[in-house]
């Protein structure tokens, strides 16, 4: 059963502040704050995750939310859910002004869940994630060559 009848327009309000390299994003509405700064490799201490660093989480966790909703909309029992996410960035166009895309070139995804689908619900299952996670889809809509290898486990034990 869908969370809503109906689709919705969720608003999100963020405001960061910062000095060099380092910023600190209050969500809007939320005790919430993330702490970024810049890479190692751009300036960064190594004090905070990157930027890029919470991009690439953001889509590791986006995968796996979104799991749980399609599995709940498809009737598919789901436990553990493990990512391992690899990425590739040329720096060149960031770091040294060449031209180009400075966006991730790949990310790959290999996904392993445990479910109760057999081989066919749980390809349907794979699918749908990749259809409407909205990070999946805003990486691979940017052209970032999105890659995603599903594996079923078997369930042991259902969550939520």
């Amino acid at each position: 059963m869908p969370l809503h009848s109906k689709g919705s327009i969720l608003p999100f309000h963020l405001q960061g502040k910062g000095r060099g390299v380092l910023q600190n994003v209050e969500i809007a509405g939320s005790a919430h704050t993330i702490r970024a700064e810049g890479h190692p490799a751009f300036g960064g201490k190594d004090s905070a995750p990157s930027p890029l660093d919470y991009a690439l989480g953001a889509l590791a966790s986006c995968n796996q939310v979104t799991t749980f909703i399609v599995a709940r909309d498809l009737g598919i029992g789901v436990g553990n859910f493990a990512i391992d996410l690899k990425a590739e960035l040329d720096n060149s166009v960031l770091v040294f002004a060449a031209e180009g895309n400075p966006n991730f070139s790949a990310v790959t995804l290999d996904v392993t869940v445990e479910t109760d689908a057999d081989d066919e619900a749980f390809a349907t299952l794979a699918r749908e994630v990749e259809r409407r996670c909205p990070l999946t889809q805003l990486y691979a809509r940017s052209g970032v060559r999105v890659t995603n290898n599903w594996h079923n486990r078997q369930l042991v034990a259902a969550v939520g």
